[in-house]
């Protein structure tokens, strides 16, 4: 028998279900639902309805929007012939810091069979018939240097080998500001393997 009414037994399960939250995590949100001032369960169970609510997909590159086509996408001033394909939204904002100028396309998510991921659930077959009509010059795979990161890339660049001249990926290695000295076998591999002419 559980000494906790049902309904913090609930919202613990439901916290727990987020990435990053373990069950302790899950039982200081809610017990801080609860006795906080400042924090109102109203409030937050409207923005979390609302997220699946009101926000869409852009027709084009799946960024998450309000309208059809997201304001990247309706931009003309941006290179619509180069498309970086990134994981997730938030990777959209990291490289609009960067002032890249082209177009993006979001999978939200990467290949893992182990999570439940495999092609169908991400947003492979929209970057494809995005690809088919030959107007995508370069396609950036900007997916993570891990296994999964990697597999995705492998396997996007067999679905558009055939439909976009120029498939390019990250360049990766040693990030601004580093030592050599501290880093692994691996990252200075990839640095030697990338490096460019000056």
């Amino acid at each position: 028998m559980s000494l906790l009414p049902p309904q913090i037994t609930k919202a613990i399960e439901e916290f727990s279900k987020l990435p990053g939250i373990g069950s302790k995590s899950a039982e200081r949100l809610t017990f801080h639902l609860l006795r906080s001032s400042k924090a109102s369960p109203e409030t937050l169970g409207k923005a979390l309805t609302d997220l699946k609510v009101e926000l869409k997909y852009c027709r084009h590159c799946q960024m998450v929007t309000l309208q059809d086509e997201c304001s990247i996408c309706a931009d003309t001033s941006r290179d619509h012939a180069m498309i970086l394909i990134v994981e997730n939204p938030l990777d959209v904002i990291a490289f609009e810091r960067s002032g890249y100028k082209g177009v993006y396309h979001v999978l939200h998510g990467v290949l893992s069979p182990i999570d439940g991921m495999g092609p169908e659930q991400l947003r492979l077959k929209e970057l494809v018939d995005r690809c088919a009509d030959g107007k995508v010059e370069e396609a950036i795979v900007a997916t993570n240097p891990d296994v999964e990161g990697e597999a995705t890339a492998s396997f996007i660049r067999e679905r558009l080998k055939d439909k976009v001249e120029k498939i390019t990926r990250l360049a990766h290695g040693l990030p601004m500001g580093a030592d050599i000295e501290f880093a692994d076998q691996v990252t200075l591999k990839e640095a030697v393997d990338g490096r460019r002419k000056l």
